[in-house]
């Protein structure tokens, strides 16, 4: 069983307070949206628990069964999307999938790789480099590396920014895919979003 916890964390930026006291306890399963107006703290509090930033206090922990992860383990079960997110522009769709894959320690086979492209809307699309996709194809590219290693951790920030409407119903079907065995945390001010998640964690009251 992989669980979340946060314990009374706080962030400021110089004199502002982003956001304080915040407590967390989500089990493999359980989904949350941090949700609020822009500037409220969401994508701050999802790069704190990512530990892309520090908090002032408080801290994030990792587990599974219970033992706590260390920063490989964490790394590998872990997945991240969002629209700010950059990836290689002069490589492919196929290899960019290839290069994060073996970055968190994992090997996809040219059958995966077809079989992901395909599951989100990018079927034939594998060999042309990424300065060719639109926006709305990266976020779709970006889903495809983070589910290909199957993350027992799955966050997201705006996780249907830049998509159709087309794109938007694969997203949904693969947060429902995955929902029953991972911790999901997704930070969003749309509304439409938050039937993402089963809990909401609401910033800037």
């Amino acid at each position: 069983m992989h669980r979340l916890m946060a314990q009374n964390m706080s962030k400021r930026f110089g004199t502002r307070t982003v956001f304080s006291d915040i407590n967390l306890d989500l089990e493999a399963g359980q989904s949350l949206a941090v949700t609020g107006p822009n500037g409220s703290g969401k994508s701050t509090l999802i790069k704190c628990l990512l530990g892309l930033y520090r908090p002032d206090s408080g801290a994030a922990e990792y587990l599974a069964d219970d033992h706590p992860l260390n920063p490989d383990d964490f790394r590998c079960r872990t997945a991240f999307v969002a629209p700010y997110l950059s990836l290689y522009s002069q490589l492919t769709g196929e290899e960019n999938l290839r290069f994060f894959a073996t970055m968190r320690g994992f090997n996809v086979t040219g059958k995966e790789v077809n079989q992901w492209l395909t599951r989100v809307g990018l079927e034939g699309r594998g060999d042309d480099r990424l300065g060719t996709y639109s926006s709305g194809m990266i976020q779709r590219l970006q889903y495809a590396i983070a589910l290909s290693g199957a993350p027992d951790f799955l966050f997201l920030d705006e996780p249907t920014s830049n998509l159709d409407d087309d794109g938007k119903r694969v997203v949904r079907e693969l947060i429902d895919e995955i929902r029953t065995r991972a911790v999901i945390v997704l930070a969003t001010n749309e509304k439409e979003e938050y039937a993402l998640a089963e809990q909401q964690c609401r910033l800037g009251q």
